[in-house]
């Protein structure tokens, strides 16, 4: 039995038509019909059921045709993997990012993969936490990056890096002065706060609760940019991953302090859908994001 045969079996099944089913394989009708009839003689019972206006499997050959999908799908993977073994390393990754770990930590990223594989396209979605878990396992993305990453069916979760956190102040601010900031000097302080379904804001919640400390959210935001120019604006105080807050540290439109108890950090995983077979494009992203993870 030819892997043609089975192609064509699988084209008049999706189609409905041996017509349709030939004009795909560029044979005839008649050469299809015959394929057919092979395979029927070779298991002894119909695998189509022909009518006048559609051709429609038997239960053998919806059987068939389920293993045939996966059969021709395996083969395709293997002979790209053989192919891809003689070529430089092209095409296109796309990743999905919760947004203050696509803007702020991948750039550099970006240029170095530029240098080593000029032809690997990285093409960056920005999405909410559920919306990376279900982008990848559903393929829209071939990798995902999403903070304090869980444990979920169908994905496999690699570590990437781990993200200080720090109070953020605007300039001017009582405690501004202070080389480290206990977590209890932020009680009864308006803090501006992620919203409440963020991983990240669940994380840091539970931070301060774990040190018996409770925060007093004045605003709930669903992107750190905006938290950001809420600071900077002297509307309130936050928690924030130091990375999303260099710049402004430089620029002095922010001001960075560490905490007094030691270093707490957001821990920040790369999402693979599970058995996923990944393009060499894909697999250079994932090793380039493996090696900027260990360069903290």
């Amino acid at each position: 039995m030819q892997l043609e045969s089975l192609k064509m079996f699988v084209d008049v099944v999706e189609t409905g038509s041996f017509s349709r089913a030939a004009q795909l394989n560029h044979v005839t009708q008649s050469a299809v019909s015959q394929q057919i009839r092979a395979l029927e003689t070779r298991y002894e019972q119909r695998l189509l059921s022909r009518s006048a206006r559609q051709v429609t499997p038997t239960p053998a050959g919806e059987r068939l045709f389920r293993g045939c999908k996966e059969i021709l799908s395996r083969f395709a993977e293997v002979e790209q993997e053989i192919r891809e073994q003689a070529t430089e390393v092209s095409g296109t990754c796309t990743v999905s990012s919760i947004y203050s770990v696509g803007l702020h930590e991948l750039h550099s990223l970006q240029k170095e993969l530029l240098r080593a594989h000029s032809k690997v396209n990285l093409r960056l979605n920005y999405r909410r936490s559920d919306q990376v878990y279900d982008d990848v396992i559903l393929g829209a993305a071939d990798l995902g990056l999403v903070a304090y990453p869980q444990a979920r069916a169908g994905v496999d979760i690699v570590p990437f890096r781990e993200d200080k956190l720090a109070v953020v102040l605007p300039p001017g601010h009582a405690l501004a002065s202070k080389a480290r900031l206990a977590m209890s000097a932020l009680t009864g302080l308006p803090f501006i706060a992620f919203d409440r379904e963020a991983p990240t804001r669940k994380g840091i919640d539970k931070l301060f609760r774990d040190k018996g400390v409770e925060l007093t959210p004045a605003m709930e935001m669903d992107n750190v940019e905006t938290i950001k120019r809420a600071v900077e604006l002297g509307l309130g105080v936050s928690v924030l991953p130091v990375p999303t807050v260099k710049q402004e540290q430089s620029l002095g439109s922010l001001v960075v302090k560490p905490f007094a108890e030691g270093a707490f950090t957001r821990p920040i995983g790369i999402l693979v859908r599970k058995g996923k077979y990944l393009s060499r494009a894909s697999q250079a992203v994932l090793d380039a994001f493996q090696r900027a993870g260990t360069e903290e």
